[in-house]
């Protein structure tokens, strides 16, 4: 009788699952975050309270990262061992965030000022999420509200006020109403009102185009893949004809996806100049690896525009953690062979000036999770370009997760971003977060799209994580003065 509770913060955490990407059920919350806070009162003792909000998160985790293993699948021969258990170990490291709350939600009194603790605490806990041990900011429940679509348009619209971090906060709030009865409920329409007004006001704001259009090319190179001649041959041609079948449709500019080029091209002229004869002086900003020295290797963007060298280079700062690198606390290797010792990562964000182009801010593959830390705002750009390979991760909801989180950063950041992946979801969003155009997962083909304008940089480009914080601070001191008062 004992474990009951226990399982049931197990089985709510996996429900609450279902309102994240591509599933979208966000009413599932309604009854998840009531019930996850009903049994943190009812815990017998702080122990059992921990334990429930470890097994809560536990439950997300694990039906949220469930594709985690998907990578682990293409290196079956060499970390067949993983496959039970990475999934299990991720979301059972990530569920002890949700102790936060529920340690915190346990120290005041039943009511609206326990539900604000909580939401405040969740929000916070997500914070230290985007931070701790090199961060992993994903699954949090303010990416909920990308539905695809202009339902999703509308709804993830205060992304530019708050972020998505408050964005999460909100959710937790609206998603606890319900239990005050009428009234909770009469609160919960009345934002939900005010919040898809302000998203359909915001989607009237006129914006101006640009005079460039961008070929997104999307090979669907499969992954790891061969790494024979004859093979880095053939995806050679395969690139330099999409790019010639970009250009010929009108584009401008080329832009190829994560790792793309078999051949490193900011060291190796023989490929520059095999480009060149394909694409001109057109930029083409490609997504490369590069050789520093013998034991610096790089996961980059390297933009050409002719023969000679490189005109900008762009290196990722933000690593995944056992894909690029193995962090120094772990005593195995979990990374392929072929990286040796992993990658060396680049000094942050940066944006680059490209001859015929608009200033640029580049974001490879996973750093587009990290929310307010994608910009230099020394030197702010006019757009953003992602390029990603998410076919490790299958036509799972990895990708798909993936592709909503980069929506949200071209509304927080108000600046179109065009998202380049190998094997999808390719796109192109405004700075309203509206897919402009996009090619679908697991397809192959050239995505040919005009570069939409840019808004003036909105409350949270402008301010950042600060907002979100505060917000959580300003939660959780009046959920103690709301209930120390009642």
């Amino acid at each position: 009788m004992a474990a009951r509770p226990l399982v049931r913060a197990f089985l709510w955490g996996m429900a609450s699952a279902l309102g994240l990407p591509p599933v979208h059920l966000l009413p599932v919350l309604l009854f998840s975050v009531p019930a996850f806070i009903r049994l943190i009162g009812a815990a017998k003792s702080w122990k059992q309270v921990a334990l429930t909000g470890w097994l809560f998160g536990f439950g997300l985790g694990l039906a949220g990262l469930y594709w985690i293993t998907e990578p682990i699948l293409t290196e079956l021969a060499t970390f067949w061992w993983l496959v039970p258990f990475a999934a299990p170990l991720l979301a059972a490291a990530v569920a002890f965030y949700s102790i936060i709350p529920a340690l915190a939600a346990r120290a005041v009194k039943p009511g609206f000022g326990r539900l604000l603790v909580f939401a405040g605490a969740w929000s916070a806990a997500n914070l230290v999420q985007q931070f701790a041990f090199s961060g992993f900011p994903w699954n949090l429940w303010g990416t909920d509200w990308a539905i695809p679509g202009t339902v999703g348009d509308v709804l993830i619209q205060p992304a530019a006020l708050m972020g998505v971090q408050g964005m999460t906060l909100l959710t937790v709030l609206l998603a606890g109403l319900p239990m005050f009865g009428r009234r909770g409920l009469a609160a919960l329409l009345a934002v939900l009102l005010v919040w898809a007004g302000y998203g359909w006001h915001r989607l009237q704001t006129p914006v101006a185009g640009t005079n460039v259009t961008l070929a997104l090319v999307q090979p669907d190179f499969p992954v790891p893949g061969s790494y024979d001649r004859a093979a880095l041959l053939a995806r050679w041609q395969k690139l330099l004809a999409m790019s010639q079948a970009g250009l010929n449709n009108g584009a401008t500019a080329v832009v190829w996806p994560e790792a793309a080029s078999p051949w490193l091209l900011d060291s190796d002229a023989v490929a520059r100049q095999e480009l060149a004869a394909v694409t001109g002086t057109a930029p083409v900003l490609a997504g490369s690896l590069r050789r520093v020295s013998a034991t610096d290797f790089r996961n980059s963007l390297v933009v050409t525009d002719g023969p000679l060298p490189a005109v900008a280079i762009y290196d990722k700062w933000k690593l995944v953690p056992f894909g690029e690198y193995t962090p120094k606390w772990i005593p195995l290797k979990i990374i392929p062979d072929m990286l040796g010792g992993g990658f060396t990562p680049g000094p942050g964000p940066k944006t680059l000036h490209i001859p015929g182009l608009p200033p640029v801010g580049p974001l490879i593959c996973y750093e587009a999770i990290f929310s307010g830390q994608i910009v230099d705002e020394r030197d702010r750009p006019a757009w953003l370009v992602n390029v990603t390979d998410d076919a490790w991760f299958g036509d799972s909801a990895g990708p798909r997760q993936h592709f909503a989180d980069a929506r949200l950063r071209a509304v927080e950041e108000g600046l179109p971003l065009a998202r380049d992946a190998n094997s999808g979801i390719t796109a192109m969003f405004n700075a309203f977060g509206h897919v402009v155009a996009y090619l679908p997962l697991k397809s192959q083909g050239v995505l040919v799209t005009s570069l939409p304008g840019k808004l003036p940089p909105p409350l949270f480009a402008r301010i950042g994580l600060a907002i979100p914080a505060m917000l959580a601070f300003v939660a959780m001191v009046s959920g103690v003065l709301i209930s120390a008062l009642a």
